[in-house]
């Protein structure tokens, strides 16, 4: 989950910034877009939907993301090289170091237990075929994490403390999964296989292209692969497009723009660097950019090469 990997990074990469005289523009994107590499390459909800609409190894699909997801993290790089002296700089505020500064912080290792047990917990499935729910596995990292690091004491308030960061994703959440479901039991599946008939463009192409509109529709790369896997996936398999080929293109366009205002990951990103709606927005083009590389890498890969 990009939002998650984003908000768990954003305070340290706050103090990176501060320190290398970088901008809060330019770390956020830097965030995101290795974000998003990570996302095309990974078992998550995306690869494992699309691994079952196209009837395709979880593994496979994963693999598929590999080279499009490292060309992705070297645009990321040049993109955000422009941007450390642009936007919005970072403030002492932003990094709390004074609040830090009088706290005993526990060492690297013991803070990274609490993530560490909740991505082996979650890795289960993929790896073993042992399924642990989410709202378990989270849960358990975290107050394995608040013990390792002696800290068990205040796991109330840490709990609370995270929710409250929590809460307005959820509700985006709720928004997003009813826009998901009203797409999937619409018309409009149809109105992109005729417009890509008409066209006379390759049937391939079609992959990306719900990849993207099925994302930005939803503003999430995750409700965006799912609804695409399950609308298109037999179109494309009937048009002679693999399996493979079908779940890599439409995992690389659900990228591009899943971080439309109306989603939950605009908020969560923006709001774990204390960004406004506004500076926020100007950052739209950039993120673009990186998905449109995953997705013109990919396309390259399985549509034209393939």
């Amino acid at each position: 989950m990009i939002d998650i990997s984003v908000i768990t990074v954003a305070p340290i990469a706050l103090i990176i910034a501060k320190n290398a005289n970088i901008s809060k523009t330019a770390i956020l994107l830097a965030m995101i877009g290795g974000g998003k590499a990570g996302n095309v390459m990974s078992p998550n909800p995306n690869t494992i939907a699309l691994s079952d609409a196209f009837a395709t190894p979880l593994t496979s699909v994963m693999l598929a993301g590999v080279i499009p997801a490292f060309v992705a993290l070297f645009s990321t790089y040049f993109l955000a090289k422009r941007l450390t002296k642009k936007g919005v700089g970072v403030t002492l505020e932003d990094t709390d170091e004074e609040k830090r500064s009088e706290l005993e912080l526990p060492s690297f290792m013991t803070a990274l237990s609490g993530p560490l047990v909740a991505v082996i917990l979650l890795s289960l499935r993929p790896i073993f075929g042992i399924e642990i729910d989410p709202m378990v596995a989270l849960p358990l990292g975290g107050i394995t994490g608040s013990i390792i690091m002696g800290r068990f004491k205040g796991i109330i308030g840490q709990a609370t403390f995270g929710l409250s960061k929590m809460s307005n994703v959820a509700v985006l959440l709720i928004g997003t999964g009813l826009i998901a479901g009203v797409i999937t039991n619409s018309t409009l599946g149809d109105v992109l296989i005729n417009f890509i008939s008409n066209l006379g463009l390759p049937v391939y192409l079609l992959a990306p292209l719900a990849g993207i509109l099925m994302s930005g529709a939803t503003a999430s790369t995750t409700s965006g692969a799912i609804v695409a896997g399950q609308v298109f996936n037999t179109t494309l398999l009937e048009s002679g497009v693999s399996g493979i080929a079908g779940a890599a293109m439409i995992h690389a366009g659900a990228t591009v723009i899943d971080h439309m205002p109306h989603g939950s990951f605009f908020h969560a990103t923006g709001g774990s660097v204390q960004m406004n709606f506004k500076d926020r927005l100007k950052l739209i083009p950039y993120e673009t950019l990186v998905g449109l590389t995953i997705t013109i890498v990919s396309v390259v890969i399985f549509g034209i090469i393939g």
